[in-house]
């Protein structure tokens, strides 16, 4: 393991301050929402997130990301705390990355190398570890210069008439793109065992289940399938996919858990993970669950779709799963109140009858914890898995009902 690996894994119970920008494109309470995704992402790792700095700007400094004197803030406070990580919400560039490192004198993580940080300690399986140390090696790569700055040429020979070699950056280069190499030549080997065993489940239909990370996908599926994925609120708690076979009205297909999604997700990290998500590509019906009870729930909903769409499976079929409705908080505005409508303002009774009206009834509110409207959900994903096997085994229609009774009975 090199020492930048070791650097990023080593953050057990460490203390970390924050930093975020206000930027013309982001508004202050967007970027305090961030920062506590940030913070999420902090805990999930096992950092303890103290204090936060958020400088207005009207683009990120090309070499510090915030100016000097808000540099000097952050430096002046981690030296009278004795602060030892200090975590950007963007990605740093290598510039940036060195100067910070050289002002702050501490570990400096941004906000994908936290994410890359947490793929290493969840992933399971050798298909998942080896992705994220693809993603790893390829963040890392742009980034060697501010390791080995202090070291000399390695001289080729016992004399200097033969030239003073390549340097120790260029060596640990060319190790790193030789294990890149390597790695892909593993993912292409696991991806055509996984297309094997694709192709094995015949024509079966699909269902995946998508979305933001940490709104519950994991709790459905064992809800659903009566198995025993694992969960917990934490970020990323599951990065490989499982599939089980599911019946709802003797109506048999296979339902799938995916990878959350999740803003500024990095593009090697999504580069990295396609393969897994070819369950996705590769789905009939997509269940997009939603976590109704967090503040800026559309937004996430964006960021799925654009992820779905960069996927090339923004088209499919899709019910939308409001979950977490047993969470959901609602404080109505005062008559006298003349400030604009906010979220919490806005009631479930409200919500459900405007998704409802612009989804055309394909939406379901549920909460999976407390296992409510859970029937009503299978009913509405029995009509849509009818659709598709109908149009795929025609001359099986007549042995399933138009209308699925409610509380059919799952087995894997």
């Amino acid at each position: 393991m090199n020492r930048e690996t070791e650097e990023l894994l080593n953050t057990a119970d460490k203390r970390a301050v924050m930093v975020g920008l206000v930027t013309p494109n982001q508004s202050e309470e967007r970027t305090k929402e961030y920062l506590d995704e940030l913070a999420f992402l902090a805990e999930t790792s096992e950092i303890v997130p103290e204090k936060r700095f958020i400088q207005a700007v009207q683009t990120p400094h090309s070499q510090t990301y915030v100016g000097q004197g808000k540099l000097e803030e952050i430096k002046q406070y981690i030296d009278d705390n004795g602060i030892e990580i200090a975590i950007f919400d963007d990605e740093l560039s290598p510039r940036q990355l060195r100067n910070i490192e050289k002002k702050l004198c501490i570990q400096v993580l941004d906000r994908t190398s936290l994410i890359l940080d947490i793929f290493a300690q969840r992933a399971q399986t050798s298909y998942a570890k080896t992705q994220v140390e693809m993603a790893q090696l390829q963040y890392m790569l742009p980034r060697l210069t501010r390791m080995w700055s202090h070291l000399d040429r390695q001289r080729g020979g016992g004399t200097t008439s033969r030239g003073m070699g390549e340097t120790q950056i260029e060596a640990d280069k060319r190790i790193i793109q030789s294990r890149i190499s390597l790695l892909r030549e593993d993912l292409k080997r696991i991806d055509k065992q996984m297309e094997t065993q694709r192709r094995n489940r015949g024509k079966m239909v699909r269902v995946a289940l998508v979305g933001y990370t940490n709104v519950g996908k994991s709790t459905l599926m064992n809800l659903l399938c009566k198995t025993n994925v694992f969960a917990e609120n934490k970020l990323f708690a599951t990065l490989d996919t499982t599939v089980r076979k599911m019946t709802i009205e003797n109506l048999p297909f296979l339902l799938c858990d995916t990878v959350g999604f999740i803003r500024k997700l990095p593009h090697n990290l999504v580069e990295s993970f396609k393969s897994t998500l070819d369950e996705v590509r590769e789905a009939d019906v997509l269940l997009h669950v939603v976590d109704i009870s967090h503040p800026n729930f559309e937004e996430q909903i964006e960021v799925v779709n654009s992820t779905l769409a960069e996927l090339g499976a923004g088209d499919k079929p899709t019910i939308m799963v409001f979950n977490k409705i047993d969470s959901f908080s609602y404080v109505p505005k005062e008559e006298n109140d003349l400030t604009p409508i906010k979220r919490e303002n806005i009631s479930l009774v409200e919500l459900k009858k405007t998704w409802m009206a612009n989804m055309n009834d394909n939406c379901m509110f549920i909460s999976a914890k407390e296992r409510n409207n859970i029937d009503e959900l299978k009913v509405l994903m029995y009509k849509h898995i009818r659709a598709v096997h109908v149009q795929r085994f025609p001359y099986n229609d007549f042995l399933y009902p138009d209308i699925a009774r409610t509380g059919g009975e799952d087995e894997l």
